[in-house]
C-alpha cells in the first residue's frame, strides 16, 4: 500500500480543497486527515478476529462502520467513497476509474475537543464525566438486545475472546510482554471463569448483553455538544456482542492508563447511579484486565506492521508494555 500512502498524502488527491493531509496508522486502518475531512482506508490484514483481504471485504466493512456509528455520531459519518487509480496516481473518487480501494469519509472532529485531549491538559471536569456517564447509560439502555446476544455474554462464549488474546501475544512473549506475564495474567482469569460463573449469567438474566460499542476509549469521545462518540467495532459481532459492563470498563481502563484514576473512579460513580449499576466491582475489574490486554496486543501488532515507521514502532512498543503491565497492576493482591 506504499504507492497509495504516498498518492493520497498528495492535497491534489483529495476531492476537496486541502491544505495538507497528514496520516494516522493503527493495526488496521490507514487514516488520511485533511482540513475539513477524514477518509479511513482498511489495510488487506488477516488477524483472525477480522480479514479484510479482499476489496469486497473491505468495502462492506466500511458500509457496516458507517450504520453501526450513526447511532452515537448521527453527523459525523457521511458514507463510502472508492479510491481510484488512472495509471499514475491514487485518488479519492474519481469519475471514470473502477474503484482500487473504499474509504470512510467523515468529517473532521476538533481533536482538542476529544477526551484525551481534554484530560491531558487539565480541562475535563465534572460536567463532562457527567455527560459522558448520562449518553453511554442511555445508549446501553437502548441498544439492540436478542437471544442471538446474550449468547455473547455467556462465561463460555467470552472466553473465546480471551483465549484468543494470550494466543495471539505468544508471538511477542520477551517483546512486549514477559512469559511470567502471560501465564499469571491467563491463571488469574482461568480462575475468574471458574469461580464466577454466576456473575456472567446473571448479566444475561438482567438484560446487559447489548449491541455494545466494543472500542470504547479517550480518543473516540468528542466533547462537543452534543457528546459525539465514534469509531466503533464494525469488522466483528462478538466484539460489540458484550456486557456493558466490559463497554464502559474499556473507558476507565484508558483513563487510569493515562493517570486518570480519579477521574475514572468519578466516572464510574456517575455511570454507577445512572445505570443502576450496584455490586458489580469484581466483575469490573475482570473487564478492565481484559481491555488493558487487548490494548497491549493490538498495539504488539504494529510491530509487525511493515508500513509503520520504526519511531512509531517504538512508541507502539512502549505502549503495549505498558498496558500489559497496568493488567497485571489490576490483578495484584488477589
Amino acid at each position: 500500500m506504499s504507492s497509495l500512502i504516498h498518492d493520497l498524502l498528495d492535497p491534489s488527491s483529495m476531492p476537496e480543497p486541502t491544505s495538507a493531509v497528514h496520516l494516522i496508522q493503527t493495526h488496521i486502518s490507514l487514516i488520511f486527515v485533511a482540513d475539513e475531512f477524514v477518509y479511513k482506508v482498511k489495510k488487506p490484514v488477516d488477524f483472525g478476529f477480522l480479514d479484510f483481504t479482499t476489496l469486497e471485504r473491505r468495502r462492506y466493512y466500511c458500509e457496516r462502520e458507517v450504520i453501526l456509528n450513526n447511532r452515537l455520531s448521527s453527523d459525523i459519518y457521511l458514507g463510502v467513497v472508492p479510491i481510484t487509480y488512472d495509471g499514475m496516481r491514487h485518488r479519492i473518487g474519481g469519475r471514470y476509474q473502477e474503484a482500487v480501494e473504499y474509504a470512510v469519509k467523515m468529517k473532521r472532529i476538533p481533536e482538542a475537543m476529544l477526551m484525551k485531549a481534554m484530560f491531558r491538559r487539565g480541562a475535563l471536569n465534572e460536567g463532562h464525566l457527567k455527560g459522558i456517564a448520562a449518553v453511554l447509560a442511555r445508549f446501553h439502555s437502548e441498544a439492540e438486545s436478542s437471544a442471538e446476544i446474550d449468547r455473547f455474554g455467556e462465561p463460555d462464549s467470552f472466553r473465546v475472546n480471551t483465549e484468543e488474546n494470550f494466543a495471539q501475544t505468544k508471538a511477542y512473549v520477551g517483546r512486549t510482554i514477559e512469559q511470567g506475564e502471560l501465564d499469571a495474567l491467563q491463571r488469574w482469569t482461568d480462575r475468574f471463569y471458574e469461580s464466577n460463573r454466576g456473575l456472567f449469567l446473571d448479566r444475561i438474566a438482567s438484560r446487559r448483553i447489548r449491541d455494545c460499542h466494543g472500542d470504547l476509549h479517550m480518543e473516540h469521545i468528542c466533547l462537543a455538544d452534543p457528546i459525539i462518540i465514534f469509531d466503533c467495532i464494525e469488522f466483528n459481532d462478538r466484539f460489540r456482542y458484550s456486557d456493558t459492563l466490559s463497554d464502559v470498563a474499556f473507558l476507565l481502563m484508558d483513563l487510569e492508563f493515562h493517570g486518570g484514576r480519579g477521574a475514572s473512579k468519578r466516572l464510574w460513580d456517575e455511570y454507577r447511579e445512572t445505570a443502576k449499576e450496584h455490586g458489580q466491582e469484581s466483575l469490573l475489574r475482570f473487564y478492565k484486565v481484559y481491555r488493558a490486554y487487548v490494548r497491549g496486543k493490538v498495539n504488539s501488532f504494529q510491530l509487525d506492521d511493515e508500513s509503520i515507521p520504526p519511531r512509531e514502532k517504538e512508541e507502539a512498543l512502549k505502549r503495549a508494555r505498558a498496558y500489559f503491565r497496568l493488567a497485571m497492576a489490576y490483578i495484584q493482591g488477589s
